[in-house]
């Protein structure tokens, strides 16, 4: 183990050194792409976006386009490709799509209006919002959909040998990753659901934990979706932790809540102050597996670009020299980030599913 740290530290070292020489032979200063960029750069690379950007050549953006997918009542659904826009973000071109005109503000659609342009109250802020529903495939849907197929493969994969070798010594992808599975069941679902339940719920905790395992990973590629630093989607694996909580509680479980075991008749019945602490937890439980979750992994990537972006604040590639294997370091702490989030998450969640299956235990 000692010997794979002293490599791995090597690696680290070579690559953040190579890549400051590197910064360094530019000669020049660097300069932002535009004043006080800064800041948004940071703020553009953690938000989700109508399209997939890769690189800027000459001050020009290099993206991939995605599907723009509007409903508005009365006309429908209107449909387009987001280079439409030609990357415009400042609600300057017009895309006309059926019945409708639209415009890119801030990496917001508006309906545009009689004249095809926004309007904006005293603060600055559009008045153009009329409801609408918006099903375009952003970046991070489309980053879910990827992590999503290699979730499915690596599962598929993994099933099939299983299903034509049995129990066998494993090879290729089962090799790598059977005992990353073993260990979710051996030290994640038995010990905090038992070993008669757990069974029930090991698709889940999986799922969940090989998808927030990949998307973390993902995000650490330039130009990737930072898709756990959303809170839409961290949101959603809490809500989901919580719909399989609650269902899955049994009489204990709710009886635990409402009429805890243990306190005085006053605090649950006279002033019930232990119930509602109990119910109120039912909800900051999830929340907190959101909040975590997100704040973390995007904090990482904060950190990181922040590292960078003080070479575009002082204008001057010799900054390199210290940020970038500042930078280069933070990355590799990224990727044992993105295993012990993932790690954290699934752990967590076994914890609360455990206590609602957990039977009553005779004194």
């Amino acid at each position: 183990m000692t010997n794979i740290s002293l490599g791995f530290g090597r690696i680290a070292f070579k690559f953040g050194t190579l890549i400051a020489f590197l910064a360094i032979l530019a000669g020049t200063p660097v300069q932002a792409a535009e004043e006080g960029s800064e800041s948004s750069f940071v703020m553009h690379h953690i938000k989700d976006s109508y399209d997939w950007h890769l690189i800027d050549i000459n001050h020009h953006p290099v993206s991939v386009p995605l599907p723009v997918i509007l409903y508005n009542k009365g006309t429908g659904f209107d449909v387009f490709m987001s280079s439409a826009f030609h990357h415009d973000n400042a609600g300057k071109v017009p895309v006309e799509a059926g019945k409708n005109t639209y415009l890119k503000y801030h990496e917001k659609i508006y309906l545009a209006n009689a004249d095809g342009d926004l309007t904006f109250d005293d603060a600055g802020h559009p008045t153009n919002a009329r409801p609408m529903l918006d099903l375009s495939i952003t970046k991070n849907v489309f980053f879910s959909i990827i992590t999503a197929i290699i979730v499915l493969w690596v599962f598929l994969s993994v099933a099939s040998k299983y299903k034509k070798y049995g129990v066998a010594a494993p090879s290729g992808v089962q090799s790598l990753l059977e005992p990353v599975i073993l260990f979710v069941r051996d030290d994640i679902a038995i010990p905090n659901i038992g070993k008669q339940k757990h069974e029930r719920f090991m698709p889940y905790l999986l799922s969940v934990f090989f998808f927030i395992w990949f998307a973390n990973l993902l995000g650490l590629f330039p130009g990737a979706a930072n898709l756990t630093g959303n809170i839409a989607v961290t949101f959603t694996f809490a809500f989901i932790t919580f719909l399989i909580t609650n269902f899955s509680g049994n009489k204990h479980y709710w009886n635990h809540i409402f009429n805890t075991p243990g306190v005085p008749w006053w605090l649950k019945f006279g002033i019930p102050i232990m119930p509602i602490v109990e119910f109120i937890g039912i909800f900051t439980k999830p929340f907190s597996l959101m909040v975590r979750l997100f704040a973390n992994i995007t904090a990482g990537h904060i950190i990181i670009l922040s590292i960078i972006g003080l070479i575009f604040i002082f204008k001057s590639a010799v900054i390199g020299v210290v940020s970038v294997p500042f930078a280069a370091a933070m990355t590799f702490l990224e990727l044992l980030v993105a295993f012990i989030q993932a790690y954290v998450f699934t752990l967590l969640s076994a914890i609360y599913i455990g206590g609602a299956v957990e039977e009553a235990h005779d004194h």
